[in-house]
Formats: C-alpha cells, sequence, structure tokens
C-alpha cells in the first residue's frame, strides 16, 4: 500500500541528535528515537523530492535483518514503533507530545551508544568501484584478487574493505593496518570477522529469495565495551541488491535500489552540484517499486 503522505523532514519537539541524508534522530537520554525520512540523494546531494513508502520499507528491511541476526551479533534495537503510543515508554512525561502519525512503521528506539569511525563494507561480488579498481590493479581496496574475473563475477572469497566513517566527511577506504590502529588489533579482527559472518547469511538467505546481495556496510558501536551492530541493516541504500532471475556474469546488473534516479540525473545534464533537481513522477514511482519489491520478496509482507 503507498503511503501518499511523503516526508522530507521531520520537526518533533525533541532534542536533535544528529540529522543525515535520509535518517533524522532525536536524543532521548539513554535512547535515540530514529526516525528513517523519504529524503533521497544521488551522488552525494539531497534531492528536493522523496520517494512514497522508502522510509518505512527502509526501517522494517534493517529490523527483519536486526532479528535475523541477532544470533551473530546483538544490535542496538528496542523496539521498533508499531503504534505510536509506545513512544511513551520512552519519552519522559513532561516531554509528551502529539505524536504524528508517520512515525508508525517508519521509527525505531534503539540505544545510545558508541560508535565506532569505521565502516565496514564487505563484497561478495566484483561490481562497482570495485571493478573498476580490479580492471587498474587486479585488487579492490589493496585487496589483491585473482586474475581473470569478470564483472559481477561471485569472488572466489568474501573480502573486507572498510572505509572511515565520519558525520560531515566523505567516507575514504582505510587498509586493515588502519582499522587496526583506530579501534585496535582484537576490536578489528572482530568487526571483519562478524561482518563477513553477517554477509554470508545475509547473501545465503537472499539467494533463496531470488535476490543477490553482491555487497554492503555495517557500522557497529560498543554497548557497555560490547560490540553490536547499529544504524541500518542490509537496505538497498546500504547495499547493492540485485534480481537472481536476471543475473548475468560478465555485465553491469540492474539494482533494487535508486538506479533509476541515477539513470536520470546523468541523461539530464546536471552538474551533481547542489540544489538538486526534481524527479518526473514516473522516476519517482520506478524507483519506489524497487524499494516495496526488494521488502516484500525478503520478508513475504506488504510494507
Amino acid at each position: 500500500m503507498t503511503d501518499n503522505n511523503v516526508v522530507l523532514k521531520t520537526d518533533l519537539p525533541l532534542k536533535r541528535f544528529i540529522s543525515g541524508k535520509v535518517r533524522d534522530t532525536y536524543d532521548l537520554g539513554d535512547y535515540l528515537l530514529i526516525v528513517v525520512t523519504d529524503r533521497i540523494s544521488a551522488f552525494d546531494v539531497v534531492l528536493p523530492v522523496g520517494i512514497p513508502d522508502k522510509g518505512r520499507v527502509l526501517n522494517l528491511i534493517s529490523a527483519f535483518w536486526f532479528e535475523k541476526t541477532a544470533k551473530i551479533i546483538p544490535n542496538h534495537v528496542v523496539a521498533v514503533i508499531e503504534d505510536v503510543k509506545q513512544l511513551d515508554e520512552y519519552i519522559p512525561e513532561d516531554q509528551r507530545f502529539d505524536y504524528p502519525a508517520y512515525l508508525t512503521g517508519r521509527s525505531m528506539i534503539v540505544k545510545k551508544v558508541q560508535r565506532l569511525p569505521v565502516e565496514c563494507v564487505v563484497r561478495g561480488y566484483l561490481a562497482g568501484s570495485g571493478w573498476s579498481e580490479y580492471k587498474k590493479s587486479q585488487s579492490v581496496c589493496g585487496v589483491p584478487l585473482p586474475p581473470g574475473l569478470r564483472q559481477s563475477q561471485m569472488l572466489p572469497e568474501i573480502i573486507f574493505t572498510p572505509t572511515t566513517k565520519g558525520d560531515d566527511t566523505h567516507d575514504l577506504p582505510m587498509t586493515y593496518q588502519e582499522v587496526e590502529k583506530t579501534v585496535g588489533a582484537a576490536l578489528a579482527l572482530k568487526l571483519k570477522a562478524i561482518s563477513i559472518a553477517l554477509y554470508a547469511f545475509a547473501r545465503d538467505y537472499a539467494r533463496h529469495h531470488d535476490i543477490i546481495i553482491a555487497d554492503t556496510k555495517f557500522e557497529f558501536g560498543l554497548d557497555n565495551g560490547n560490540l553490536i551492530l547499529i544504524d541500518e541493516a542490509l537496505t538497498p541504500d546500504s547495499s547493492r541488491f540485485w534480481d537472481e532471475k536476471l543475473y548475468k556474469v560478465g555485465e553491469a546488473q540492474d539494482s533494487y535500489d535508486k538506479q533509476p534516479v541515477r539513470d536520470w540525473l546523468e541523461a539530464s545534464g546536471w552538474n551533481k552540484e547542489p540544489p538538486g533537481l526534481a524527479l518526473p513522477p514516473e522516476v519517482i514511482e520506478s524507483t519506489r517499486r524497487r524499494y516495496v519489491h526488494a521488502f516484500e520478496v525478503l520478508t513475504g509482507k506488504l510494507p
């Protein structure tokens, strides 16, 4: 079912913790309230239009994977907001307000933890910037690979290609040694092993539902010294999703994400600098269908 009330911004009467390209996060003391908007960005620019259903789909896909992977590693989820009345449990009485209905489905209460400054990128297929680098150096983010691999081919083994993680800066590639220097050798080893385990589990699950997860990225935090999974998990925004039925080695694949947006913007002649362009209705609807389809295929549910 389509949500015609596109949410581009939130302005709740709560202390704002951080706002990203898609998520608005509010500080509730020991907890955070994360609200996933329908904003969409391309080429690092937030566009002036939103994609209906996108926020709910992203939030519910993350919730789905957080539950599925909890046996591998704990995560930050405290509650997924299915009824705004749930918020009374986490918002002090003197700060409560008339909760907007749009919070339902697109928001969750999470633990406030110490975020680690490493984005854990994991790749199982040779695609995107990885393919471009491989053609030049036979490596991806400094990880050497065998000769003769083809575009979109499944890699002989899953590789860990971390990047920096900053609030206001572009993510930059990190070597494993740099990760060790940043978080320590023991924690670096855990990040790599758990990232690969999470990706392998999700990749195998998704293949049984006709979706290939080519690569993804995870973020982690420390909860009283214990490593936990945070942020989002295995969504079309943080991962490269392909249709297994259409998959062909040796060529670029169509993705279950904002590819129609990128394609239209590339064809428009836009210089990729702010302000972003408004999208035509057909591009918005095509993109909406991709997000919704990914959710339905993975979970067997309607968003």
